[in-house]
């Protein structure tokens, strides 16, 4: 796996195999950094060409400027794939993944190939009342990562997965994350309910893990209503991050899902 950063750019973005006909976008989950995919990285790697980042205030894409916020992820994004001559790619988000990942499908839907969200909701008909709720949970993590990185970081990993190994696994990335890395997530809802839904030409596969919250839950089953024709997956014995928790199940989805996106 390469290391690169495009200039004038926050974000450390890293490509592992570049001989494979088809490329694929993993987008890690708040908290925690392009290492929450290593497992997908090793089983896909000779198949596809894999490229991930560290989102802004994650992992390394820390060495900000003045300005520099996660509503400028998108046009960063599309930045890394005209430098690698990334024509479409199929793109996988987890959680605040899923989140970014949609919002350059609004902007840029010409480069993808399939979308694939999991642990999220659709940014573009979030319900008003789900969203309050989504915020009050956001600003009681905040106020546990302001007093202690290890408290937050405790409570999150039982949040965000279900089987002890991927628990502990999040946890030793969460407690690297830096506490003043909250201010470039304060753009986020500025993706929200910012755009209406264009027809997709591109499939759509969406879902959650079994134990994920009942929010979660819910929030793909609305989804789902809005855009009946996606396809959705919940998977058993696990929880917010499927691909940690669940990573056989989740390779042979994404495999299916993929295979099928080309064939179409």
């Amino acid at each position: 796996m390469k290391q690169y950063q495009l200039n004038n750019s926050p974000i450390v973005y890293y490509i592992s195999g570049q001989d494979n006909p088809e490329w694929v976008l993993l987008l890690h989950a708040a908290f925690v950094n392009h290492n929450m995919f290593q497992t997908q990285i090793d089983y896909f790697k000779d198949k596809y060409n894999i490229l991930t980042l560290d989102i802004i205030g994650h992992g390394k894409s820390t060495k900000t400027r003045k300005g520099d916020s996660i509503d400028k992820m998108s046009a960063w994004i599309n930045e890394i794939l005209k430098t690698e001559k990334i024509e479409k790619v199929h793109i996988v988000g987890i959680s605040l993944g899923a989140v970014l990942a949609q919002d350059f499908a609004n902007q840029y839907p010409e480069a993808v190939q399939s979308l694939a969200c999991f642990g999220g909701y659709d940014i573009n008909n979030f319900d008003t009342k789900m969203q309050k709720e989504n915020g009050a949970s956001q600003l009681l993590m905040m106020f546990k990562a302001i007093f202690s990185v290890k408290w937050f970081a405790k409570s999150n990993k039982k949040i965000s997965a279900y089987t002890s190994q991927a628990q502990e696994d999040f946890y030793e990335m969460n407690i690297q994350f830096p506490k003043k890395s909250f201010m470039y997530l304060a753009s986020l809802n500025s993706m929200v309910n910012a755009r209406q839904t264009m027809l997709r030409k591109y499939p759509l596969l969406i879902g959650c893990g079994q134990f994920d919250i009942p929010m979660e839950l819910s929030a793909v089953e609305m989804w789902k209503k809005n855009e009946p024709e996606c396809r959705v997956v919940i998977f058993e014995n696990a929880g917010h991050c499927v691909n940690m928790d669940t990573p056989n199940k989740f390779h042979a989805v994404m495999e299916e899902f993929w295979t099928s996106a080309s064939c179409g």
